[in-house]
């Protein structure tokens, strides 16, 4: 049997298991490992069962991750949201829909130092929607807010989803949070665009908030400063090189440590956040030596290789292969996870893309914010679900049905990065 044929055997296979409910990083790890033993050997397979945990675990790039993690669970632990949110809402008082655009703008900022979509869904979800329900607003609305503002911190940097992606490809973790930028701020203001439409057209859905004077939107802006702070630190130091994205995930974590030690967090507060960043960090690391084992073995079958190739003889453009790969990313985001979704497929796309002449950098980022949009598409939108797991009494219907008008937000954004690469591109090539 051909080296090729394995290959095309060992995929099936992982979306056989997958499909079983076979944790993705076992599922990763088990054909990577009997798949590189029937094409080189036993011996060169248990070999790299014994050497990949090890380079994975002690790579130098791969410590920023439990860093942007610290970061987001410390702020979560501090009391950081809370303030947030009470600054958004009186920045936004008396607006009409006013408590859903100041959740989307505080999952924004949040999502700034979280990195991570499910944390800032679920933080800010515990912070905004007993208020929103307070004041009346239609359940799905104030859901569907949630849960698509959620998604924003897959792609604002530092996002975990832009550092995994440069690190399997190889790229600069700083040009993809650069190039990350401006469409992650294009989604936090079509969110808010998306609720003054849905406003227009069905007033009923929310009331207006209470008014707030100039003074007290003014004062409320220092709520917002520990995560501009820290946000301008990690991005500026990034950008003008002052330091790696990897230092600029400890300094922002130590940054983040000094607030929430000023604001009250003691020994028992930070070893449950320590508790919780190992806990999340395991996950994410079991899935990388998973994903970098399968690496290994698509590499010696040749299978994507063998993909680029049909592909180049069919002559298509590289805009149809692109569509084409989007299109399976965003079948794949309805049934699987996000960060699983991206360790899985890039070892087996990116040679395909670097074949037909695609941008990596950009490739990354209507990438992410394709994943970005399964998170929040039925049946298993992660974030809807766990809106619904911190809110039981809200059914899943009325959750999709709110977060309906923000799938179609994020389709009209992502064709405007595919028409118009310059939007992520310009902070990278200047």
């Amino acid at each position: 049997m051909g080296s090729e044929m394995i290959g095309a055997l060992g995929l099936g296979l992982l979306l056989v298991l997958m499909v079983l409910r076979v944790p993705v990083a076992l599922t990763m790890l088990v054909v990577g490992v009997g798949g590189f033993a029937q094409v080189i050997s036993w011996n060169a397979a248990l070999s790299m069962v014994r050497s990949v945990p090890v380079e994975v675990l002690t790579s130098y790039s791969f410590s920023a991750v439990p860093m942007f993690i610290l970061m987001g669970v410390l702020a979560a632990h501090s009391g950081m949201a809370g303030k947030l949110f009470d600054a958004t809402r009186t920045i936004c008082g008396g607006w009409k829909g006013g408590l859903a655009i100041s959740a989307i703008g505080s999952c924004g900022i949040f999502s700034a130092i979280s990195g991570s979509s499910l944390a800032t869904a679920s933080t800010m979800t515990r912070v905004a929607l007993p208020e929103m329900e307070r004041h009346g607003y239609n359940r799905g609305l104030a859901t569907g807010a949630l849960a698509a503002g959620g998604t924003l911190g897959i792609m604002i940097p530092p996002s975990i989803a832009l550092l995994i992606y440069a690190i399997l490809t190889e790229q600069s973790v700083g040009d993809m949070f650069m190039a990350g930028l401006i469409p992650g701020l294009m989604g936090l203001l079509f969110y808010c665009l998306t609720i003054t439409v849905v406003m227009r057209l069905r007033p009923s859905l929310a009331v207006a908030g209470e008014p707030t004077r100039w003074g007290q939107k003014l004062a409320s802006l220092t709520g917002l400063v520990p995560f501009f702070g820290v946000f301008l630190l990690i991005i500026l130091g990034i950008y003008f090189g002052i330091f790696t994205p990897t230092e600029g995930a400890s300094i922002g974590a130590f940054a983040t440590l000094i607030y929430a030690v000023a604001k009250g967090m003691r020994a028992v507060g930070l070893w449950r956040a320590l508790q919780e960043t190992l806990a999340l960090s395991t996950v994410v690391f079991f899935m990388l030596v998973g994903a970098e084992t399968l690496g290994y073995f698509i590499s010696v079958s040749r299978i994507s290789f063998s993909i680029s190739d049909y592909l180049y003889s069919l002559e298509l453009a590289p805009i149809v292969v692109l569509l084409c790969i989007l299109a399976m990313y965003f079948i794949l985001g309805m049934f699987m996870d996000s960060l699983a979704m991206l360790v899985i497929t890039v070892p087996v796309v990116y040679p395909i893309i670097q074949a037909v002449g695609i941008d990596p950098v950009w490739f990354g980022v209507v990438t992410v914010l394709t994943v970005e949009l399964g998170l929040i598409t039925p049946p298993v939108g992660m974030n809807v679900f766990v809106i619904k797991a911190m809110a039981p009494h809200v059914g899943l219907g009325e959750i999709f049905r709110g977060v309906t008008p923000f799938i179609i937000s994020d389709f009209i954004r992502l064709a405007l990065l595919i028409l118009f690469p310059a939007l992520s591109l310009y902070l990278v090539t200047g």
